[in-house]
């Protein structure tokens, strides 16, 4: 088991600048209007990729807080295979797959099935989401971020 180098609270402290920047840009999607539970699945998708532990334990109990079904909270690594995820689920997360993947770029099938589902502004924004989280992500794997553990409260009922 590795330890952390360095915890999300230090990043506050030691470079608050970097930090408010960064939860500044993260925080835009939705104060354009983009669904939350949209950019909750987008985020935790990313941070699967990137293997953020710190960030993905993050995004799955703030979808919990705000109303992502668990079943898709599960099926998030596999959403290709699983029908439950709706077709502009499925292109922000083709979309987001392919901004944090992005050797090969993003495909015109890609662009074009996010660009049915979403207007200019609101790809824009998306956009910003993924970016967000990939920068969130790199601090999270770098310093080994401890994952939050579940409140108490949820522990017991989820027994």
């Amino acid at each position: 088991m590795s330890h952390a180098r360095s915890e999300y609270e230090d990043f506050k402290t030691i470079a608050p600048d970097v930090f408010d920047a960064v939860l500044a840009l993260g925080q835009l999607a939705g104060k354009a209007g983009l669904d939350k539970q949209l950019i909750e699945l987008v985020k935790l998708r990313a941070s699967q990729i990137n293997g953020c532990a710190f960030c993905v334990q993050h995004h799955v109990l703030l979808s919990e807080r705000i109303g992502v079904p668990v079943d898709k909270l599960h099926l998030v690594a596999v959403w290709r295979e699983a029908p439950i995820f709706s077709p502009r689920e499925r292109a922000a997360l083709a979309w987001a797959e392919a901004l944090t993947l992005l050797p090969d770029g993003v495909s015109e099938e890609v662009y074009a099935e996010a660009a049915r589902e979403f207007s200019e502004s609101e790809l824009m924004y998306l956009t910003s989401a993924v970016a967000s989280i990939n920068v969130w992500n790199r601090f999270g794997a770098a310093f080994r971020w401890t994952p939050a553990s579940r409140p108490a409260a949820a522990n017991a009922a989820a027994s």
